[in-house]
C-alpha cells in the first residue's frame, strides 16, 4: 500500500496566499491581495519528475475555506438551483445574498455567489505517444448531480440559429425576435452550436453568467461543471476540487504550463489557494498517512497477539467443571 501511494505522482504550486512567503518569487504575479476587481494574469509551470500515467487529474486547491459551516453550507435554494418555481421564492435560505439591491439574484445564496473562478488554461504540448495534450473540463462532476440537481430558471429557451451567426463581426437577425432577450447569438461550449437565448425577468435578476461573465456561458447558467463541483460542499476547510483531466500519458521532463486568470480573493479568510496535478491509484491520490496507519494497526495487533499467547503459555485458563456450578436455592 505505501508503494502504492510512492508511485503516484504529484506536484503542487502555491500562487496565491494571504502570506507572501508561501508563494515562490516567479508565481508572485498570480498574487491579488485583497483586489476583489482585479484580474491577474500569469504562468504556471510544472515539470513531470517521472512518467505519468492517465488519467492525470488537475485539481485547485483552497485552505482555510470552511465550506462545512452549517450557516454557509446550508445557504442556498435548491429549488431555484433545478428551476422549480415556488411560492415562497424569496424564502430565508438565501439570505444575506437573496437581492443585489433591488435586484434578484439566481441562483442566491452564499455558495453560489462565493464560486472558485480563477481559470486555468494548459499551453500545447505533446504527449508521450505523441499526442496533443488537452486538459479536458467535462465528466468532472457527478452525473446525479448533472441529472436531477441542477437546470436552467424556470422560461429559459434556446433555438439554434445558422452556424455563421455566430461568427465574429457576423450580422445576426436570431436575437431580434422578441421571444429571445439575446444581443447575439453564441456558440455552446457543450456541442459548440450557435444558439439564441433567453432569459426570463433580465431586468429585474442577475443570472450566473452576468456574475461569472468569463467563466459561465449563458448557454450554461448552473449546469456548468465547475459550478456544479463547487457547490457539492466540501467536508474539511482545506480541500482540492476537480477542475479538469488529461487523458494523454505524460513523459519524464516533459513540462507543463498553464496560463492563470487569476480573480478569487483569498487573503478575505487567511488561505491560499494552489494548482495541483496528479496521477492516482486504487485508493485515491498520494496519502502518506493510509499505509503508515496499516502498518501501525498490524503491529498494534501482532502485539496483542504475542501478549496474550505469552499469557496462556505461562498462566493457562483451567478448564470449567460444572460440578462447581452452585444455583440459588428457594
Amino acid at each position: 500500500m505505501q508503494s502504492l501511494s510512492d508511485d503516484v505522482v504529484e506536484m503542487k504550486r502555491i500562487y496565491d496566499s494571504a502570506s507572501e512567503g508561501d508563494v515562490a518569487p516567479e508565481d508572485r504575479a498570480c498574487r491579488i491581495g485583497m483586489d476583489y476587481n482585479s484580474t491577474n494574469e500569469c504562468t504556471l509551470e510544472f515539470i513531470a519528475p517521472k512518467d505519468m500515467t492517465p488519467p492525470i487529474l488537475i485539481h485547485y486547491e483552497l485552505d482555510n475555506f470552511h465550506q462545512n459551516h452549517r450557516s454557509y453550507s446550508r445557504n442556498r435554494d435548491d429549488f431555484q438551483l433545478t428551476g422549480i418555481e415556488r411560492d415562497d421564492v424569496f424564502s430565508d435560505e438565501c439570505k444575506p445574498l437573496l437581492k443585489l439591491g433591488d435586484i434578484d439574484l439566481n441562483p442566491c445564496g452564499l455558495i453560489a455567489n462565493t464560486f472558485f473562478h480563477d481559470i486555468f488554461e494548459l499551453e500545447p504540448g505533446v504527449s508521450a505517444n505523441g499526442e496533443p495534450l488537452v486538459m479536458k473540463e467535462e465528466g468532472i462532476a457527478w452525473q446525479s448531480d448533472i441529472k436531477h440537481r441542477f437546470d436552467f430558471a424556470l422560461g429559459f429557451k434556446m433555438e439554434e440559429c445558422p452556424q455563421d451567426d455566430c461568427n465574429e463581426g457576423a450580422s445576426s437577425t436570431c436575437c431580434q425576435d422578441l421571444d429571445f432577450s439575446c444581443d447575439k447569438p453564441l456558440i455552446s461550449p457543450k456541442d459548440g452550436k450557435c444558439y439564441a437565448f433567453h432569459y426570463p425577468d433580465e431586468d429585474t435578476t442577475q443570472y450566473l453568467y452576468e456574475t461569472y461573465p468569463e467563466k459561465i456561458s449563458p448557454l450554461e447558467h448552473v449546469t456548468n461543471e465547475h459550478f456544479i463541483v463547487w457547490m457539492r460542499v466540501a467536508t474539511l476547510p482545506n480541500f482540492r476540487k476537480l477542475y479538469g483531466y488529461i487523458q494523454e500519458p505524460i513523459a519524464a521532463g516533459t513540462v507543463l504550463r498553464f496560463n492563470v486568470k487569476t480573480r478569487y480573493v483569498v487573503e478575505s479568510f487567511d488561505g491560499y489557494k494552489a494548482l495541483v496535478i496528479s496521477t492516482n491509484n486504487i485508493f485515491g491520490g498520494q496519502n502518506e498517512y493510509l499505509g503508515t496507519s496499516f502498518y501501525g494497526v498490524g503491529v498494534f495487533c501482532l502485539a496483542m497477539g504475542l501478549l496474550f499467547g505469552l499469557k496462556h503459555w505461562l498462566r493457562p485458563r483451567k478448564l470449567a467443571n460444572k460440578k462447581y456450578l452452585r444455583y440459588k436455592e428457594h
